[in-house]
């Protein structure tokens, strides 16, 4: 089992991050000050799950963006897969590695799930929406990929 990751709350801050993107460069919860920002965590790219979340977020783009709400994928993966994932699937949003899962476990989107029937310890498909002064509007845990931007999108008015 693993440790005791606490979930976020509406109302909680957010917790700051600094993470590289799929080109190397430095991306932080601060740049988005003042906007309000989608945090989507997944396990893996190119899966096909995460594929289809991507995807339904890429597509979805233009009427989150004008709604006011930016978005940012975050797993763990390394910097070249991020790059190839987003080349893969026209993805213009940022991707961010966070290869220690410090900032999926700060975000409480780090823990155990069944896969199959087998435990495993791992990201756990999770959407966290910030406000612009940096407290968490909703948070949702262990979403389903396929629906889940549409369902968002509801929620949140756009």
């Amino acid at each position: 089992m693993s440790e005791a990751i606490t979930q976020l709350n509406a109302g909680d801050r957010a917790p700051a991050f600094t993470l590289n993107d799929a080109a190397g460069s430095a991306v932080s919860l601060a740049d988005y000050a003042g906007r309000s920002v989608v945090v989507y965590f997944y396990p893996k790219a190119a899966t096909p799950g995460c594929t289809t979340e991507a995807c339904d977020f890429r597509d979805n783009l233009n009427s989150l963006a004008g709604a006011g709400y930016d978005v940012v994928g975050i797993s763990s993966d390394g910097q070249e897969s991020l790059q190839s994932f987003a080349d893969d699937q026209s993805l213009t949003f940022p991707l961010l590695s966070d290869p220690d899962h410090s900032t999926a476990k700060a975000y409480g989107a780090y823990g155990d799930k069944d896969l199959g029937g087998k435990i495993i310890t791992g990201t756990l498909r999770s959407t966290i929406v910030v406000n612009p002064d940096g407290t968490v509007k909703s948070a949702e845990y262990n979403v389903d990929a396929q629906g889940h931007v549409a369902r968002l999108r509801e929620e949140l008015g756009v």
